[in-house]
């Protein structure tokens, strides 16, 4: 097996960003909020920048403000004000971009960085756990999908969007991605059943969608990374990718399970 060039500073760059991502959300509340604020406001910068959006200061300015509150009201109220607040904020960005569609889907992405999993992490009783969860599901697909395309390799994923993605790495990121979500969850007790399973494999494509998804942006604007903020990584957008994606899907069926807490709703509590 043939390790990229890139996998040292992405092991390094790992090492230094998971520790610090575990205890935001273990510590949750307003530091896990802002801690994923900041995050959302960097994969703002970075959608501006990769889509050339005019004018740039004031598309940041209503976009990062707009982001912000959705941050500080998701914790504080719930996602739907957190919902509301990107809403509220769009009208003015539609009013001042020149590309409308670009501007608004980067208000659209940013927030699906920061609303779901705040919105998750709120419940006292079932938060924790289930970022935990989503952690070990988004990493575990990221690390197997890896390790598996290129031990195993065949035939590409989708080669038009992303030339090194195969469907063994595919298969192999959801089958270890998924079993290391029940590990996680089994660690603090929570049953291992089958409908948190089915969730786990959802939560897994979903990731793997949201990275195909951000490789195709890339492609569509000639980017190879959104940014050189990580070594090794790219930008923040090329390490939230999957994350964005699965928090999203976890967060709707969180809520369509409970909605009054969508953590316990989507660990099945």
């Amino acid at each position: 097996m043939t390790l990229g060039k890139d996998f040292l500073p992405r092991l390094g760059s790992a090492l230094v960003l998971a520790p610090v991502a575990l205890f935001a959300a273990y510590a949750g509340g307003w530091l896990f909020t802002g801690f994923l604020g900041l995050a959302a406001l960097l994969v703002l910068w970075e959608w501006v920048v990769m889509t050339a959006a005019r004018p740039k200061r004031p598309v940041l300015a209503f976009a990062g403000l707009s982001l912000a509150a959705a941050a500080g009201l998701t914790q504080w109220q719930g996602v739907a004000a957190g919902l509301a607040a990107l809403g509220l904020g769009a009208a003015p960005l539609a009013l001042v971009a020149e590309r409308r569609v670009w501007a608004l889907a980067g208000l659209a992405y940013a927030g699906a960085a920061v609303v779901p999993a705040v919105a998750l992490r709120q419940d006292p009783a079932a938060g924790g756990v289930a970022l935990f969860w989503l952690f070990a599901v988004v990493w575990g697909t990221d690390i197997a999908a890896y390790f598996c395309g290129r031990l195993i390799g065949g035939p590409k994923l989708w080669p038009r969007v992303s030339p090194n993605k195969t469907w063994s790495g595919a298969i192999g990121g959801t089958v270890v991605g998924t079993a290391a979500g029940l590990l996680a969850v089994s660690a603090f007790g929570v049953p291992a059943t089958p409908a948190l399973l089915a969730v786990g494999v959802l939560a897994s494509i979903a990731s793997q969608g949201g990275d195909l998804y951000e490789s195709a942006m890339k492609r569509h604007f000639g980017c190879k990374d959104s940014s050189a903020l990580i070594p090794g990584h790219g930008g923040l957008m090329d390490r939230l990718d999957g994350f964005v994606a699965a928090a999203l899907v976890a967060l709707v069926i969180g809520v369509l399970r409970n909605p009054q807490s969508p953590a316990s709703g989507l660990l099945g509590l």
